[in-house]
């Protein structure tokens, strides 16, 4: 939700006259600025994906891509976007199996957004890992694919990530 405007003592004022014959001082206001948004592992979260959206993309190996960021240090990179990536790169075929395993009929993992796919393949992994509650493990996922997807894509991994999720619970029973 975006922050309240405040009005500043010295923001430019312009008079206007309504049609009725009355007066109006019109004062510009200024937005105050947004508060931080996302918790640390939130914001680990984006970064390992970007880091895997970005080797995905340039066809090369997601531990190298992760090695420059770690070195430019510009954000510097948090301990748990390294785990994911690491995670995600240790089990990626079994991830991808579970995703396929998951997808309805005619569509394939190289069909999907690549955004999606790369969501979907962290989400995966930390529902596997099993070190977060699955709840916010979708509950992230859907709110990074409504941030940067398309318009669709919240509620097709939110059904993708459903089904990964009771697959991975019945494996454990």
């Amino acid at each position: 939700m975006p922050a309240d405007p405040v009005t500043t003592a010295d923001a430019p004022r312009k008079r206007i006259t309504t049609p009725d014959g009355t007066v109006a001082e019109l004062i510009e206001t200024v937005p105050t600025p947004a508060p931080a948004r996302g918790s640390s592992r939130t914001k680990a979260r984006k970064r390992a994906l970007d880091v895997l959206f970005e080797a995905d993309l340039r066809g090369v190996d997601a531990g190298e891509v992760l090695r420059l960021h770690t070195a430019e240090a510009d954000p510097p990179v948090r301990a748990f976007t390294t785990t994911v990536v690491d995670g995600v790169l240790a089990r990626r075929r079994e991830i991808d199996e579970l995703i396929a395993g998951c997808l309805v009929a005619d569509w394939t993992l190289e069909r999907m957004p690549r955004v999606d796919r790369t969501l979907a393949r962290i989400a995966v992994w930390e529902l596997l890992d099993a070190t977060t509650s699955a709840e916010v493990v979708l509950q992230q996922a859907v709110q990074l694919a409504q941030e940067l997807s398309t318009d669709d894509s919240a509620g097709f991994l939110n059904g993708l990530l459903a089904r990964a999720r009771q697959r991975i619970e019945a494996s454990r029973s």
